[in-house]
């Protein structure tokens, strides 16, 4: 884990940034004492809703019916 002071961190933030980019946490310190954390950004997963395209969505009665030339493709 690497350690920055302030004025250090705004001199150098590109370099930082490279070193989050490679997996490593940044600590930001002002006066000695730990402030802030660099972190890499990861978004946030959003939850499934099951259900959620009910009555959006419609399978016709003959889905499952293949073309008659359909194998043909397949050949």
């Amino acid at each position: 884990m690497e350690r920055a002071n302030l004025h250090e961190a705004k001199t150098n933030l590109s370099k930082l940034i490279d070193l989050v980019l490679k997996g490593e946490e940044v600590i930001i310190c002002k006066a000695g004492n730990p402030v802030a954390k660099l972190v890499p950004f990861r978004e946030k997963k959003k939850n499934r809703v099951p259900g959620s395209l009910k009555g959006k969505i419609t399978i016709e009665k003959d889905f499952e019916k293949l073309p008659s030339d359909f194998m043909e493709y397949f050949k």
